[in-house]
Parts: C-alpha cells; sequence; structure tokens
C-alpha cells in the first residue's frame, strides 16, 4: 500500500532531531546511505516512508535511491516488527524435511506473507537461509527461541505460546 503524500504523517520534532543525530553519525550520508538506512532501522526497527523522505531531504540524495537500497536488500524492513519475529529455515536440510511446508502454514495461519506483519502486529515472518541446526530439521526460531523437528500440526501450538 502506498501513502499519497497528503496520507503521509509529519515526522515529530523528536523524530527529526534524532534523525539529525543519525545523519551527523555518518561520515558521508550522501554516499554511505546503506549505513544510514542501518542506523535508521536501528533506531526505530523498521523504515518509515517518512524517516526515508525527511533523510533525502536533509543529505541531498533521492528518495528513489533510498527506497532502492531498502528494497534490493531483504535486511531492510519497510513495515513495523510484529511483536514476535518467526524466522523459519529454508537451508537444504530445512526444505528437504517439510520447510516448505512449514512455511505455507504459517503463512496460511498468520495471513500474511514472509516479510510481513500480522494485522494486529503480533508476529513478523521471515524465511532465512539456515539456521545452523540442521539435525533437527525442519526448524523455525521464535524471539529467538528454536524449534526442532517441527510439523505444521505443531504450528498452532507453538504461536499459543507467544501471547
Amino acid at each position: 500500500m502506498t501513502e499519497t503524500q497528503d496520507e503521509k504523517e509529519e515526522l515529530s520534532w523528536k523524530e527529526k532531531k534524532e534523525l539529525e543525530k543519525i545523519i551527523d553519525s555518518v561520515e558521508d550520508p550522501k554516499y554511505q546511505k546503506i549505513e544510514l538506512l542501518q542506523k535508521t532501522q536501528e533506531k526505530y526497527k523498521w523504515l518509515k516512508d517518512e524517516h526515508m523522505g525527511y533523510l533525502a531531504e536533509s543529505t541531498g540524495v533521492s528518495y528513489t535511491d533510498l527506497y532502492g537500497i531498502a528494497t534490493f536488500y531483504t535486511q531492510f524492513k519497510l513495515h513495523p516488527p510484529g511483536r514476535h519475529k518467526i524466522s523459519v529455515c529454508m537451508g537444504t536440510g530445512c526444505h528437504v524435511k517439510g520447510g516448505r511446508e512449514i512455511l505455507e502454514k504459517l503463512k496460511d495461519i498468520l495471513e500474511i506473507d514472509v516479510n510481513e506483519t500480522t494485522e494486529d502486529r503480533r508476529f513478523s515472518l521471515d524465511q532465512v537461509r539456515c539456521l545452523g541446526c540442521c539435525g533437527l530439521a525442519p526448524v523455525i526460531n521464535v524471539d529467538g527461541e528454536t524449534f526442532g523437528r517441527v510439523s505444521t500440526k505443531e504450528i498452532e501450538g507453538i504461536l499459543k505460546e507467544f501471547k
């Protein structure tokens, strides 16, 4: 969903001050755009359109450049994170042992896609290349807690643990 200019919210004075600190902490923000976005996301947990617009205007970089970087690299989040982060391993071992089915079941239950957050902002869903637990495949991780040898039948029970 893309907002029109009229629908975008105004940044608070405090947010502008924080973004100025971030800009000042980057040696050459006009050319170190990834670092600029990383530091902004570190502060706010995601990249709001308004933040990127302010960064662009303040550094002389085009909004399109910042948005292009933010959408190209999977490290950047363009939606607010959920209270609980779910990562589904899609490494070879997990993929072979049902990782895709686990991911599809989570998408179905949560009614979101990968890199999205539920409407109530309870869960965010990501897929990762490897969680390093191949012997426990298929594996999911919720807020740093690893669940191994997961079946699609167990997913709802696991989610209930994270209210």
